[in-house]
């Protein structure tokens, strides 16, 4: 039975929260977490901002002295970033001070510089500030002990920023799920081999290193898989000591389409084979042994397609991450699209920003095995079952195309 694209998103869910092995962990250095994921809960190591903070460039001042306007301040000294006001401020006093720099004692408000002007050690103040304007507040980002970043977040350029600011040198993450990658089919060849006519260079097995790099696991290689059965067995043998293998091609019903004839002969349980989406409807998920595998179809879109849908969040969760399901996001369609009903579609597309609204316009691309039109896409435009007729204007949803 063919699943939904809802569907068999939730039983690749399902599976890996049911059976999945817990990730090993390993301690790495900041300089080594990008894109890893947190294996601890990090708490903060005082309150932060550990002081009240000025926003502004300006006076402190009390917020009970300049009620009534102009006022007329005595200037007592000066307030910078690593460099603090060491004394109290009296009523009838200020505090120049600058963005970043802590309050000093007494002062409650900050008055923005653009509102006063200063002669010799006298300053005017010409509006007025309420208690707490252009401050934050001491432990208002978080106090001491909070979690500030939790165990299964993946860490980004903010969250490695974050655990430098709470003193944390090293961080426990994850270990990287292995990720078997096994192009299959006679007519593919590698790279640098001069194909002949009838034969494509193994550019899949590249597309799906460098994602699964960019998702966070380890890729393995094979080889090529030909289409004869015990070469095919021995290789996907091979991947039985990965997390997770893909393999693209051979999926299908042709005759030669050996790959679903050999896994089931090694034991493969299928949790389904079939889901209504274009491109991409024949693909495969199941489990060989403590191996999670997709079979996905062999044309490189929908290889790209599948793999980002699925195989994505896949990994994340293998990886220690929570399940996260690719996000779909808005824009007005650009010119009118017509299809037949029936499968959700993912379409190489772009968004560029018009009258300060995005718009998405289709790229052309001539089918599945269309890589120039991937390439030229920033994303790929949704369209689901019940959409036929979309004019120009309407709202639709767009995946991003993922760096």
């Amino acid at each position: 039975m063919t699943l939904t694209y809802e569907q068999a998103l939730a039983a690749v869910r399902e599976r890996l929260t049911d059976a999945a092995p817990a990730a090993s962990l390993e301690t790495v250095t900041l300089e080594a977490a990008r894109g890893r994921v947190l294996a601890q809960n990090v708490p903060a190591d005082r309150d932060y901002p550990p002081f009240h903070r000025s926003t502004r460039d300006g006076y402190a001042v009390r917020a009970a002295d300049v009620a009534a306007l102009p006022s007329s301040l005595e200037c007592v000294g000066e307030a910078r970033a690593g460099h603090p006001f060491a004394g109290k401020v009296a009523p009838g006093e200020c505090v120049e001070i600058m963005t970043g720099a802590p309050m000093p004692e007494g002062a409650d408000a900050v008055v923005m510089q653009e509102y006063a002007g200063r002669e010799g050690a006298r300053v005017e103040i010409r509006r007025s500030a309420a208690a707490g304007e252009n401050v934050v507040g001491r432990g208002s980002e978080a106090t001491s002990g909070a979690q500030v970043l939790r165990r299964g977040q993946r860490l980004g350029a903010g969250e490695i920023g974050l655990l430098a600011s709470v003193g944390q040198a090293q961080v426990k993450v994850f270990c990287r799920p292995s990720i078997a990658i096994l192009p299959t089919g006679d007519e593919v060849v590698p790279v640098e081999r001069q194909p002949q006519w009838f034969e494509i260079r193994n550019s899949n097995a590249h597309v799906l290193t460098a994602a699964v790099e960019a998702a966070g696991g380890v890729p393995r290689m094979l080889g090529i898989a030909p289409d004869e059965k015990d070469r095919l067995r021995e290789l996907i043998e091979a991947g039985f000591n990965s997390d997770l293998m893909l393999l693209s091609g051979g999926i299908s019903v042709g005759r030669y389409d050996l790959v679903e004839q050999v896994l089931r002969e090694l034991g493969a349980e299928f949790y389904f084979h079939g889901v209504a989406i274009m491109p991409g409807k024949p693909i495969a998920f199941g489990r060989v042994g403590t191996t999670f595998f997709f079979g996905l179809p062999g044309n490189p879109v929908s290889t790209f397609v599948t793999f980002e849908i699925f195989a994505r969040p896949a990994i994340a969760a293998l990886g220690g991450a929570e399940f996260a399901p690719a996000v779909f996001l808005r824009a007005r369609l650009g010119k009118p699209v017509r299809r037949k009903a029936g499968l959700r579609a993912f379409m190489p597309a772009r968004v560029e920003t018009e009258s300060a609204e995005p718009v998405v316009k289709l790229v052309g691309w001539q089918g599945s095995g269309d890589l120039v039109g991937v390439a030229a896409a920033n994303c790929f435009l949704v369209l689901h079952p019940e959409q036929t007729e979309i004019e120009e204007g309407e709202w639709v949803d767009v995946l991003p195309k993922p760096e």
